[in-house]
């Protein structure tokens, strides 16, 4: 028996997940311990103070700046509006007076008699923290957020990019070895979840992004058409995808892809799984990280009945064992299913000329191959 050294990948029909939902910075939380949510339900709320703008005012009246306590028209803490007057001289004779109007709202904050300028707070932004789920709330962190208690089917992807969506999952592809084309995409997908097979063409991902699909499951994508893609909808001719975290571009649909790059036939489990789920309200978040703190992309159908007891995951879950369902995550591999046939327990030379601890598997395409265990991730059941 031996331990895996990277996550495992989930492809559950009904499992207990756990979201945490946490603001960027302190606010107020507005559930309790054992409420239930759904998606759209405020979590909890704060706000992002406003940038200050600084106004040289003494320089717009051109008077020096200790002559600038004498012409204001406001005072520090105000509340200010757009066109606000906000200071008037004298002028000579009650004649030729100067006078400045704010051109901005905000709360006035400061004001310096060295330099003659103004400094005003513009208006917050509000932020606001969703539950993503139907569930219940496990637990409160305090000025914070919550976590979120999820029964249901649970779809991690190897990659992603797009943000949190809620969608209604629509098959469009006839079996796991189909190309999700454009003649697969209708105004009937509005807001549905697209699923596919083996790969998803550039055409698709534009026509579907066209008519208001939320997202697109699907085996793999081809790299030069994910990034002309992006391109296109960010109107950047120079973005790449970084090494980093990816989730948060401003793209109108979220995609996941559960094998990897190129047309690569989506796993049985899995396209048999999302088949299955076919008409139901889902979750879709395409964030992935894949160094520390790994996160995957993720597709989630939660039950209706979010009282349900689950019993827990085996202790041993996270363990290889003969027969474990694995994925290899690193060339020459990268990609393939198989299962666990070997665990050596001695160390083993590989190409890089380390010595590392192996393990055996058969692969489903009917290879056997000796890999480091670090390049391998569990598929969690």
């Amino acid at each position: 028996m031996g331990s895996a050294y990277t996550p495992g990948l989930t492809v559950s029909g009904r499992t207990v997940i756990e979201k945490t939902r946490r603001l960027p910075l302190k606010g107020a939380v507005l559930v309790q311990e054992g409420e239930l949510v759904v998606p759209t339900t405020v979590i909890a709320r704060t706000e992002l103070p406003g940038l200050m703008q600084t106004v040289k005012l003494a320089e717009q009246l051109g008077v020096e700046p200790n002559e600038l306590t004498s012409a204001l028209r406001v005072s520090t803490g105000d509340m200010i509006e757009k066109g606000q007057l906000l200071a008037q001289t004298k002028g000579l004779f009650g004649f030729f007076k100067s006078e400045f109007k704010s051109p901005v709202a905000g709360k006035l904050e400061m004001v310096s008699e060295q330099t003659g300028h103004l400094g005003i707070r513009m208006p917050p932004t509000p932020i606001e923290k969703d539950a993503y789920v139907s569930g219940v709330v496990q637990s409160v962190v305090p000025e914070e957020g919550a976590v979120i208690r999820c029964v249901g089917a649970l779809v991690q992807g190897i990659f992603g990019v797009g943000g949190e969506r809620q969608g209604v999952i629509r098959a469009v592809t006839s079996s796991q070895d189909a190309t999700l084309d454009e003649s697969a995409i209708t105004p009937e997908c509005k807001g549905n979840i697209l699923i596919g097979g083996q790969c998803v063409t550039l055409a698709a991902l534009r026509a579907a992004a066209a008519c208001g699909a939320a997202g697109i499951v699907v085996g793999g994508v081809v790299d030069s058409d994910l990034m002309e893609f992006m391109r296109s909808e960010l109107k950047d001719p120079g973005f790449d995808i970084g090494v980093a975290i990816t989730g948060h571009e401003p793209i109108p649909l979220t995609l996941v892809v559960t094998e990897g790059f190129g047309p690569i036939r989506m796993a049985d489990r899995t396209y048999s799984l999302l088949q299955s789920l076919n008409g139901r309200a889902a979750a879709i978040n395409g964030a992935t990280q894949i160094r520390a703190g790994v996160i995957r992309p993720e597709v989630i159908v939660a039950d209706a009945d979010q009282a349900a007891a689950v019993a827990p995951p085996a202790a041993d879950a996270g363990e290889l064992r003969i027969g474990t369902p694995i994925r290899v995550i690193r060339e020459p591999y990268f990609g393939a299913l198989g299962s666990v046939t070997g665990l050596p327990s001695e160390l083993t030379q590989v190409d890089s000329e380390t010595w590392v601890r192996v393990l055996n598997a058969a692969l489903q395409d009917g290879r056997t191959v000796t890999v480091p265990r670090a390049n391998v991730e569990i598929i969690v059941t």
